[in-house]
């Protein structure tokens, strides 16, 4: 069979192509980190050539695409796509960027990182995965979420519409999950940090428990019937391995080829898989071997797709271009084009740290070429030249001969350190400007630093500019120590001299800041919420929409609480202006929190009034703030008194997206002191009949949810900050007395004790939170009185047996910070 060449390089991204897709007419849609998403239309077939146009126009990068064919609706079909703004845009490909989407899709509360969609069903529906741990299946038709599918303990960065009732999902805790679309049939799969794959019935039930992979799964694709190897399905991810598996979980083969991250799989129309990763390359499977390696002149090919018709290929890649691959003839780009495009890749500069170990002394000469053949498809060599360079070339299995696929290069220094020169960064000279990759999908963040600064003060002032978990703050110190060179975040420089010294570690407890969860996606509830508003009109509910005046407060309202929240960090204003402006959207916020239909409904208004309680400091004078948390279903209403008590009547189902809203609004409320006095003096409510029932019950179900944990400890830190700062001798109801103040540190305490508690807390951002508030707590005054004995003892073997639970570095060195709060 004939090898795929070049059809055509299509620029126009101004950063990474993160996801491609094929749609009608073999044109292409691509989505990028810079915020677009691109329809690449065939303009003449021989060469090929192309049209671009802009389907979409973000707020922030796009990094998932998929397409929905032609219906008798849609004759072009949808482009479903999603990214950092955590929205899932659905629109038809002709139309313009400016024009409104098909579906504007929420539910999620994180980056959208993995898309598909299934056609098959009466009903389309959409299934998408997110770092919020969380994949959801949401119906075409409706433009309404059908399902969460929880019980992830990492981001979802993989999903895959096997059929009408059968979906499945990758994350990044090393494991594949399968889950069914139909609640009458069997299969929920969920995977944990174990390294299993676990079925469920959709009731909850465990049915079957399996070993999955052994590393960060990224890739999933359904293999066609009637496949040599009797495998239902493929994966990829860190390991570099393609693993193909039956539905029932047994690994049927591994495909070994690739050198480092998989990122994508597809399937040709003659049954042969395609990959691609961060080893710059696309590669083509038959009979489980490599019969054709593609190297691209960048790091990442972040995606590929297939026609279904043609059988031509589409790659997304780090260096901003599709590229589009035939293996027609007639459908190739002109000789003179693949030439440059090949000349490209031989010119490549490969980063020294992604090569592996390197010895230069023992790497053959340019001889080697000659004299030997390879293995197999894609092996790649290094030649040392007589330049002293050192050269990467690759097998071709195709042409029979080794390519050139670029230089080995060093990692490019940052400057700085002893004798280096100073760099600038916002105005100030530094020794070093680090550019930190954080996670995967977001742009560098720049860490200044210069020797003489202590790293954990340095660590620390960057989690609260860039609003990171407190998790981080070991990582990133280590990380100023061990890099004398820019890198990555955990990826030692490739040229490190003697090893630094270890930073003296600085105590991260007792905790004295207040926390808040900010990071609202102000553009989607200014789009949402209008067009919500248009269905309930046209369904005749005017007496619950929004007047046209509420919604000309939107736009002035976002563009205050962006200049609010901008840098990480919340701001109040003093200005009348900017307090009218609040008052207005606390009104709207609350109005659609309670009054709008359904949960779906009703979640910009909480996800808006969170963001107020951080930006407004007169919120609580602004509305009820408890009430509207009641009744708008975000948190309970009629649960009985539970001051540290976890007995309480048979609580009404909570809904996890509007709870964990709620609070995030209450920790929220924090951010300022006419906020702190008002949760200090309803602290019996707030900690008694909402946060300690709420997070209790989830912490004793069989899959926790992450982000309603996460919310309510923060919560609890935040109570234990006011109370171990002495800032509650001032509100209303306390007066000083330490009595009441030792009595409420020990609700709290004994709250967060039964989070750690529950052996279904695995989570590590939620078991570090709730030990940085019981090692701030042990240290309020009076706390280790007598009377306290029975609960400092309950405190030492909670604390040991959920440090038991996480072998990450940062839960130690905390716990080994606790070991010594009684002296």
């Amino acid at each position: 069979m004939a090898a795929y060449r070049l059809s055509a390089s299509l620029k126009g991204h101004e950063d990474d192509v993160r996801g491609v897709a094929f749609a009608k007419d073999s044109s292409v849609l691509s989505c990028s980190r810079d915020a677009t998403v691109r329809r690449w239309q065939v303009k003449s077939s021989s060469p090929p050539t192309y049209d671009d146009s802009l389907i979409s126009h973000g707020g922030a990068f796009i990094n998932s695409i998929t397409y929905l064919p032609a219906s008798s609706e849609y004759p072009d079909g949808l482009s479903i796509s999603g990214g950092k703004e955590a929205i899932i845009e659905a629109r038809q490909p002709h139309l313009s960027h400016d024009r409104d989407p098909e579906r504007m899709l929420l539910g999620h509360e994180g980056n959208v990182c993995a898309l598909d969609v299934c056609h098959e069903a009466d009903d389309p529906y959409i299934i998408s995965g997110s770092w919020d741990q969380s994949a959801k299946i949401f119906s075409v038709q409706k433009g309404q979420e059908l399902a969460t599918l929880e019980g992830h303990q990492g981001s979802v960065w993989a999903v895959l519409a096997y059929d009408k009732d059968v979906v499945l999902t990758g994350e990044s805790s090393q494991a594949i999950n399968v889950e069914d679309v139909n609640s009458q049939q069997l299969t929920d799969c969920l995977g944990c940090a174990d390294h299993q794959i676990r079925s469920f019935s959709t009731t909850g039930k465990l049915l079957h428990t399996y070993k999955g992979s052994t590393d960060v799964v990224r890739a999933l694709c359904k293999l066609p019937e009637g496949n040599p190897y009797d495998a239902d399905f493929a994966s990829a991810g860190n390991d570099a391995i393609i693993r193909l598996w039956s539905l029932k979980g047994k690994e049927v083969r591994q495909l070994h080829g690739h050198d480092n991250f998989v990122y994508s799989l597809d399937t040709l129309p003659t049954g042969e898989l395609v990959s691609s990763g961060e080893d710059r390359t696309v590669r083509i499977w038959k009979h489980s071997e490599c019969i054709q390696t593609i190297t691209h002149p960048a790091i990442s090919v972040w995606s590929v797709a297939v026609d279904p018709v043609t059988g031509d290929i589409a790659s997304g890649a780090s260096d901003r271009i599709v590229r589009v691959f035939s293996r027609t003839k007639e459908r190739q780009a002109e000789e003179a084009v693949i030439q440059e495009f090949e000349e490209s890749v031989k010119g490549s500069s490969i980063p020294k740290q992604t090569m592996g170990d390197i010895n230069k002394e023992e790497l053959p000469g340019p001889e080697f070429l000659q004299r030997k053949s390879g293995t197999k498809e894609g092996q790649v060599q290094m030649i040392r030249e007589a330049d002293g360079n050192i050269s990467a070339h690759q097998w071709s299995g195709v042409a029979q001969q080794w390519v050139s696929i670029g230089t080995v290069v060093d990692a490019a220094s940052s400057g700085g350190g002893s004798g280096g020169a100073k760099q600038e960064y916002n105005g100030k000279e530094y020794d070093h400007v680090f550019s930190v990759d954080i996670e995967d999908g977001k742009p560098p963040l720049k860490l200044p630093y210069n020797l003489s600064q202590n790293p954990y003060e340095v660590a620390k002032k960057f989690i609260a500019d860039n609003e990171l978990p407190l998790s981080y703050l070991d990582q990133v110190a280590n990380f100023i120590v061990q890099n004398t060179q820019g890198a990555t975040l955990g990826q030692g420089s490739a040229d490190a001299a003697t090893p630094a010294p270890t930073a003296p570690r600085q105590n991260a407890l007792p905790q004295t800041a207040y926390l808040t969860i900010l990071n609202a996606n102000l553009s989607i509830i200014q789009k949402k919420i209008p067009e919500i508003n248009d269905q309930l009109l046209q369904q005749d509910r005017k007496d619950i929409s929004l007047s046209p005046g509420d919604l000309k407060v939107l736009p002035p309202l976002a563009k205050a609480l962006e200049a609010s929240t901008s840098g990480g960090a919340a701001k109040t204003s003093s200005s009348s202006s900017s307090s009218q402006t609040y008052e207005a959207g606390v009104n709207i916020a609350a109005h659609i929190s309670i009054k709008w239909p359904t949960p779906q409904h009703k979640i910009p208004g909480l996800d808006l009034l969170r963001t107020l309680a951080a930006a407004d400091a007169d919120i609580t004078s602004h509305c009820d703030l408890l009430a509207v948390l009641r009744e708008s279903g975000a948190l309970p209403a009629d649960q009985e008194h539970d001051a540290g008590n976890a007995q309480s009547p048979t609580p009404a189902p909570l809904n996890v997206n509007l709870a964990m809203l709620g609070l995030r609004a209450l920790v929220n409320v924090f951010a300022h002191e006419a906020g702190r006095k008002w949760a200090l003096a309803r602290f019996e409510d707030v900690m008694g009949s909402m946060v300690g029932p709420v997070v209790r019950r989830q912490s004793g179900v069989g899959a926790p949810n992450r982000n309603v944990l996460v919310a309510g400890v923060t919560v609890g830190i935040n109570y234990a900050v006011a109370l171990f700062n002495g800032e509650d001798v001032d509100a209303e109801g306390l007066g000083g007395n330490g009595d009441e103040r030792v009595k409420r540190a020990r609700v709290v305490l004994g709250f967060l004790v039964d989070v750690l508690e529950s052996d279904k807390v695995v989570d590590g951002e939620v078991l570090y939170r709730a030990l940085v508030g019981v090692g701030t707590l042990v240290r309020v005054p009076g706390i280790k009185e007598e009377e306290d004995a029975q609960l400092v003892e309950r405190v030492e073997r909670v604390v040991e047996k959920a440090g038991a639970r996480s072998k990450e570095g940062r839960v130690k060195s905390l716990l080994e910070e606790m070991r010594g709060w009684k002296g």
